[in-house]
């Protein structure tokens, strides 16, 4: 894992069955995007490896004859063609880059990959279920083997129409629908000349994509985008697009396909993208987020109620057997997360692993099923970031959760990691992350991003324990080396953890409540987990996140809405009701009655960005700041 990118040029692309809005630009000025660039944002990223493959498809291809010549490949140092102006006429051209975090396996891989057949992977992902990984294999490996034996028809109905006659096992889609796990992906099969590219249901990799203009046919695909070498020589260092011209866009989740092949009547490569539906029932029953018990009977709700409202839990209650069972799952969504994170040998970190940390409920569950995980000789990290010192909410909760934690783990060594920053002083990081959000453009995108690009650099101090009690600890300066990080994304889209959540019940009671909660988790991926997967990959980092493990989702979508929630009780108790049931089981009294706080409040870098950009927090609020599109001209100045 790391990043992927793809740029096919030469190739006249449709896409009117994708019922896109209008994507031609109305502007004069476009930006240009080269190999280079490309593989400059994904260097940056610090990966452990970076390949570059390109092939060629010849004027005498012919993608209905199977003894057709092989694409060819050049490796990483061959001439790459950047403009289709340069590219001669009727040679089509795909350049693969493909930059890997090794984390799994026992020997380096490095991307693209091309088997004996002539297909070509790269894939930026991991693998919890659906494809057997064995012990000692590397996830894109064991895959490229996966696809490798797909039939080669690009039909939905393959089974009745594949030219396999049944000799193969499944198709591409079929392949893809099972998997398990965050991944983005971009494969050539050679046998039908066709280009697959996606990225999971739910959005947890970044994958962002250039739709072929009237300024700019090429077509793009990049899981961060690239800074433009065409703005480089400007005056003012304006990234990406944020100038305002649109050019990249969140690719929506699912699996999409590209057939190549020449039309006899100008001889020239065409292609048509179609998108697929997922093959898997139970994925399509996740992404449709659907659940039978939305709204009790009275009987129901008054027994609920009654068996809540003690203090103390009865852990023979129907409502804590629901909350151990969704504390199973997640224990067991956290083993898939971390079981394989050391057997790459070269890798030596003491901590392998660290929470992006607040001290909340959702924080404090990750790390205490951490501990329970992960092998005791191993110390954890607890990123927390303040723009406020330690007077910043996040920080005054974050040291008050690491108590608790040692309380209920004392045999484990937690690491606080304070990462303290002052916004006024972030010039070239905000320029960063700006660039790292697109195409986000906000206010809120931009303080969330740069809070969590902070966090996984995990630059800061800690106190370094004492042996001798009669000592106070020492600061020291400490920057985490954990090559994974923990993320509580998707814990509030599930369980009513946001102000709104409960705006829409006291409005429109239950269905109201379903229907916002269902909306919020059908755009994650382009609201939250793109952005937040581009934040956290910028340090050489990977986010993994435990509640929007499929098992999870699958788990609370079973268990009746009032049992998730009860908003009729106030903050820090109704929401996310079945949690705090859950972390109380844990041991974590004091975080299971926190209220909720986002990462921008907590850390207080929203009234800071308030206060230079508005005025004040008063005025900002007037103004919905969270909302307003970033000026970059002007924010810079």
């Amino acid at each position: 894992m790391c990043g992927i990118a793809l740029l096919v040029s030469g190739i006249r692309i449709g896409f009117s069955s994708l019922n896109l809005d209008s994507i031609s630009s109305s502007s004069k000025s476009h930006l240009v995007f080269s190999v280079d660039d490309l593989k400059a944002a994904l260097q940056r990223r610090g990966p452990d490896s970076l390949g570059t493959m390109k092939l060629l498809l010849p004027p005498h291809f012919n993608s209905s004859n199977s003894t057709n010549h092989r694409v060819s490949s050049f490796n990483e140092e061959s001439h790459v063609l950047d403009n289709v102006s340069d590219m001669p006429e009727s040679f089509a051209e795909f350049v693969f880059l493909g930059a890997t975090l090794q984390l799994r396996g026992v020997s380096p891989v490095c991307q693209p990959l091309m088997d004996s057949s002539g297909n070509v992977l790269v894939y930026n992902g991991e693998i919890f279920g659906g494809i057997e990984v064995g012990i000692d294999k590397n996830d894109t490996e064991s895959l490229m083997q996966s696809l490798g034996n797909c039939c080669s028809c690009r039909s939905q109905e393959h089974r009745t129409t594949c030219d396999f006659n049944g000799q193969a096992k499944g198709s591409i889609v079929d392949v893809l629908s099972v998997i398990k796990g965050p991944w983005a992906i971009i494969y050539w099969q050679e046998s039908s000349k066709t280009l697959w590219f996606g990225r999971d249901a739910f959005g947890r990799r970044s994958l962002l994509v250039h739709w072929p203009t009237t300024e700019d046919p090429r077509f793009l695909l990049s899981s961060v985008s690239p800074t433009s070498s065409s703005l480089q020589d400007s005056g003012f260092e304006v990234e990406n697009g944020t100038s305002g011209i649109k050019f990249w866009e969140e690719l929506s989740c699912g699996i999409y396909s590209m057939s190549v092949d020449v039309k006899k009547s100008d001889g020239r490569f065409h292609s048509e993208i179609k998108k697929h539906e997922w093959t898997n029932a139970m994925l399509k029953e996740l992404i449709e987020w659907e659940r039978d018990s939305i709204e009790p009977k009275p009987a129901e709700l008054n027994f609920s109620h009654s068996r809540t409202s003690s203090a103390e839990l009865d852990i023979n209650s129907y409502s804590s057997v629901l909350a151990q069972n969704v504390l199973t799952a997640l224990r067991e969504s956290m083993l898939r997360r971390i079981s394989l994170y050391n057997i790459y040998q070269a890798q030596k970190e003491t901590v392998p692993v660290a929470v992006l940390f607040s001290g909340g409920l959702d924080s404090m569950i990750i790390a205490a099923l951490l501990d329970q995980c992960l092998d005791p000789n191993y110390e954890i990290d607890l990123l927390n970031v303040s723009f406020d010192g330690e007077s910043a909410p996040d920080r005054i909760s974050a040291k008050t959760g690491v108590k608790e934690l040692r309380r209920v783990a004392p045999l484990r060594r937690w690491r606080l990691v304070h990462i303290n920053a002052d916004l006024s002083k972030l010039t070239w990081e905000k320029k960063r992350v700006l660039s790292l959000i697109n195409p986000a453009n906000t206010y809120m995108d931009l303080n969330i991003g740069i809070a969590l690009w902070l966090a996984a650099r995990g630059e800061g101090w800690m106190y370094e324990e004492s042996n001798n009690e009669t000592d106070e600890d020492k600061r020291v300066n400490y920057t985490s080396r954990a090559r994974v990080l923990l993320v509580g994304s998707g814990a509030d889209e599930q369980c009513a953890g946001y102000g709104r959540h409960k705006t829409k019940y006291m409005h429109d009671s239950w269905l109201g409540l379903h229907k916002e909660m269902k909306l919020d988790m059908q755009r994650i991926w382009k609201r939250n987990l793109g952005r937040d997967d581009r934040c956290v990959a910028d340090s050489g980092k990977e986010a993994r996140f435990p509640f929007l493990d499929e098992d999870i989702i699958r788990m609370l979508l079973d268990i009746p809405l009032w049992e998730i929630a009860d908003l009729d009780q106030p903050s820090g108790k109704g929401d996310k009701k079945i949690l705090r049931e859950a972390a109380h089981m844990l041991g974590l009294h004091n975080a299971a009655i926190l209220p909720k706080r986002a990462i921008q409040f907590g850390s207080r870098i929203a009234r800071e960005s308030n206060r230079k950009n508005f005025g004040s927090n008063r005025a900002a609020n007037q103004a919905s700041a969270g909302s307003v599109v970033i000026n970059v001209q002007s924010y810079f100045s």
